[in-house]
Order: C-alpha cells, then structure tokens, then sequence
C-alpha cells in the first residue's frame, strides 16, 4: 500500500519511517512537513493511506482532509489526545498518540488492512434520514441531511441553510456532492446544490437555465448545462 507521511518534525517522520520499515506492505512514497505539499502530493501519487499529523504550521490536518474530494485511508499521528473524536468525525482508521509504540503501530495497520480499498462514491452515500453534526464555532446542531435546503459554496467552505441557520463548515462543496443523495440533491451550478424536495418554483431563465426558488425563501440560478441534466432526470 503505498504512503505519505504528513508531518511538520523531521525526526518524528524519521521514527515513523522506521518504525514503518517492519511492514514491508507499506510502500512510503513520499513525505511532507505541511499540508500544502501534501494536497499537491496526494494528487499526483494517489495514496492508499496518509499518516498525518494534526498541528502543523498554516493548515492543519483536518484542514487538509477537508479540502480534499476524495481522502486516502488516515491515520493520525499526533502529540496531542484531545483531537481524537474529531479524527473519528473525518473517518480516520486510526488514532496514534506520539511517541508511537510499534505494537500500537501493528494494531493499526491491521485496520487499515481491514477497512480495504478506498469506497468508491457510490458506497460513501449519507442517506438523507440521517442527521448529522454540525458545528460552526461555539454553536452545534444536530439536523437531518433532508432539513438542509441549500449548500452553497465559499471557497473550501460550505454554507448550510436550514430553518433560520446558515453555519459555515470546512467542507468543500464537491465533497459533499459526493456523498449526498443524488435523487434528493441536485447540484445547480459550481456553487450550489439544492434539495429538490425543497423547490417552490422553478422559472426558465433567458440564457437557458433555470430561476429557482426554494421553500425556505432562497433563490437560486441554476445554469444552462446543468438545466440540461436537470430535465434529463426529471423526464421534463
């Protein structure tokens, strides 16, 4: 399986790099010390796994997962215990506290084994009954996918609108695409993705799209090549 290793101290990556030599199934290669590499690295290499850090300079580690559409299988390295249930949040196959023990180590690669082959999109779908966490600086929610009316993106950043919430999560908008139901949201334009059971009005707009308002009040444009397929999937 081939690796990368995400992490701001030289010497940890040196320890993990031996301690990693005992698995002759782990292929590392490459290494980086910040997470900007990493996003380069991560797409040119296509990992199996990461080994990844979580307090790096600039961008973090879950800073780094966010921003990726498609994750290898992680398994966090770190100093610190506290970051453990958000490493849950991001699917981490493991959590290794520094310095790391090589039975610890051991334990670990025998759930990434376990876990197989990165899930294909299909398989990673959230049904939209299902509620999930949000949390957007000191307010948390818990809201059912098929409540949320509006995704709209700002950058790595997506914005949620449901009932008379519009929390910012640190998800970009094609990862969510990937994980929605695609037969409850539709993705409209390069910013937005709308729950179709929550349309009030659909209008044809003059470049050949679609005007869209939602039930919660928000109007959206939707554009012409995504019109096309938009009437393709409603038979219209």
């Amino acid at each position: 399986m081939k690796a990368i290793l995400v992490d701001d101290e030289r010497l940890a990556r040196m320890e993990l790099r031996r301690l990693l030599a005992a698995h002759p199934e782990i292929e590392i290669v490459a290494e980086t010390a910040n997470a900007e590499e990493a996003e380069i690295l991560i797409g040119s290499l296509e990992p199996d796994v990461l080994f990844l850090d979580v307090q790096m300079p600039g961008r973090s580690g879950f800073d780094l997962l966010a921003s990726l559409d498609r994750a290898p299988h992680t398994i966090f390295v770190t100093a610190y215990d506290e970051y453990a249930l958000r490493a849950f949040e991001f699917s981490a196959v493991d959590y290794l506290l520094k310095p790391v023990a090589p039975e610890r180590l051991a334990t670990a690669l025998i759930r990434l084994k376990s876990a197989g082959p990165q899930a294909e999109t299909a398989a990673t779908r959230i049904p939209a009954t299902q509620q999930i966490f949000v949390r957007d600086g000191e307010r948390c929610w818990f809201v059912r996918l098929s409540d949320i009316a509006l995704f709209e993106s700002e950058g790595n950043y997506t914005r949620l609108y449901f009932a008379a919430n519009r929390p910012l999560i640190l998800r970009s908008l094609s990862y969510l695409e990937a994980r929605l139901d695609p037969e409850i949201f539709f993705r409209t334009s390069r910013r937005h993705i709308v729950n179709l059971r929550l349309l009030d009005t659909i209008t044809p707009s003059i470049d050949g799209g679609y005007d869209l308002k939602l039930v919660t009040g928000q109007q959206v444009e939707m554009s012409r090549r995504r019109a096309q397929e938009f009437r393709e999937k409603m038979s219209i």
